[in-house]
């Protein structure tokens, strides 16, 4: 048996002591010969305690020796690098408590029978990364107009963005088109508004929906923006708006109303001119004509999001039963992803190089490309309708490998969001 020696009172006082003041100085001299501050990757000996937030979520409070909030240092941490570590406290809100969420995206009510996807949430490598505040979020909004343009991703996205906000007060609908792609909201307290447009190309197109279940080929043309967003630009005051995965669908090319060439047009005689060239046509208009507003909005630019088809697609029998998310390292993104991200990565490296200091500082690109990547687990899969599997465990499914669950991953996104506009 080891035995130990018995400290008489005055003595263990001693020794604490001695250990404390060792370990303060230890701890100082490490993280100054590291040059790291919290969140950089060190154990802090001053992170007192978790507080819960006014919206349910949680963050660490950090004081200093001097009373001082201690803060992490902006600029040293790229929030698009990181991984996804167990969340216990879970989503801020649930698939009954939020009335926006569409029925293709409420995966909880569809029967998806496992519960995990919801308790991850994402860590940067290098700082710590808050949970979405609403309650701070709003206070900061208030008299201001929000959009996001894009595709099904985008309301899948201001879906949970509004989920997340309405714990603190209700959303109003407040007008809507008639196919329910152009709807806003209205939160009376903070006068805050939140419009979500159906623009899947951002520049003019024509004639690319499915025709009696055929795809249709689309007309687009790539020197002229879509103006069901351009005639309201001026109303907005912050925007979040993508484009690029409706590019992979055939279409026909126009500039000056004349035919430039295609994508993936047999028997038309017409050049194959790219979805590469074409969407980096179209997001350099976009871009252009930001810089060029008088308006100055703050606009952030949603990279790509990959999709998790395994062993086939959408239309043949492609599957995404994973119930974890990927490591680094574990997955890669298919070669049309990395095309998609790099145009937009282009377009974003070559800001540095044009005038327009101010209206660079209110254009980001919001990147949760590899974020997106390691979530496998969070789609709807089988459960985009309601309880597949009810009268036949071993029904053949089409499953949705693209959009996002809510609650769900796509949750995280609006983390980011409130960084980059309240912090950034």
């Amino acid at each position: 048996m080891v035995k130990y020696a018995r400290l008489d009172e005055n003595s263990l006082v001693k020794v604490t002591v001695s250990v404390l003041v060792i370990g303060f100085g230890f701890s100082l001299l490490y993280s100054a010969s590291n040059g790291n501050s919290i969140g950089g990757g060190v154990s802090s000996p001053f992170v007192d305690k978790t507080v819960e937030g006014d919206d349910g979520s949680y963050e660490l409070a950090i004081t200093a020796s001097n009373d001082e909030s201690m803060e992490i240092q902006k600029g040293k941490c790229d929030l698009a690098i990181g991984e996804w570590i167990p969340d216990p406290s879970g989503p801020v809100y649930t698939s009954e408590s939020c009335n926006v969420i569409t029925e293709d995206q409420n995966c909880m009510k569809n029967g998806r029978p496992d519960l995990e996807f919801l308790y991850w949430r994402w860590k940067p490598r290098d700082c710590e990364l808050a949970r979405f505040n609403a309650v701070r979020f709003l206070d900061s909004m208030r008299n201001k107009h929000w959009a996001f343009i894009g595709d099904s991703i985008s309301r899948n996205h201001v879906q949970s963005f509004i989920c997340i906000l309405s714990k603190v007060e209700a959303a109003n609908e407040v007008y809507h088109a008639k196919d329910f792609r152009n709807i806003r909201w209205h939160f009376p307290t903070y006068n805050f508004n939140v419009t979500v447009i159906w623009s899947p190309f951002l520049v003019k197109a024509y004639n690319y929906e499915y025709k009696n279940g055929v795809k249709a080929d689309g007309q687009i043309h790539l020197d002229v923006l879509d103006n069901i967003w351009t005639d309201q630009y001026t109303s907005f005051d912050y925007i979040v708006m993508s484009g690029g995965k409706w590019f992979l669908r055939s279409a026909v090319y126009y500039e000056n109303n004349t035919t430039v060439g295609c994508h993936y047009c047999p028997g038309k005689n017409l050049t194959e001119y790219g979805l590469e060239n074409a969407y980096r046509k179209a997001i350099k208009l976009v871009i252009d004509f930001i810089l060029n507003s008088n308006h100055n909005a703050t606009v952030l630019y949603r990279a790509t999001t990959s999709e998790h088809f395994e062993n086939g697609s959408w239309d043949t029998g492609g599957t995404c039963d994973r119930t974890k998310p990927f490591k680094e390292g574990e997955i890669s993104l298919n070669y049309l992803d990395v095309v998609f991200r790099d145009i937009e990565t282009e377009a974003f490296e070559n800001l540095k190089n044009v005038g327009y200091t101010g209206k660079r500082k209110s254009l980001k690109l919001l990147d949760v490309t590899k974020l997106s990547l390691l979530r496998p687990d969070g789609h709807p899969g089988p459960y985009r309708n309601p309880h597949p599997f009810a009268k036949n465990k071993t029904a053949k499914v089409q499953y949705d490998c693209l959009h996002w669950c809510l609650p769900g991953p796509i949750d995280s996104w609006n983390d980011l969001v409130m960084e980059m506009v309240l912090n950034g």
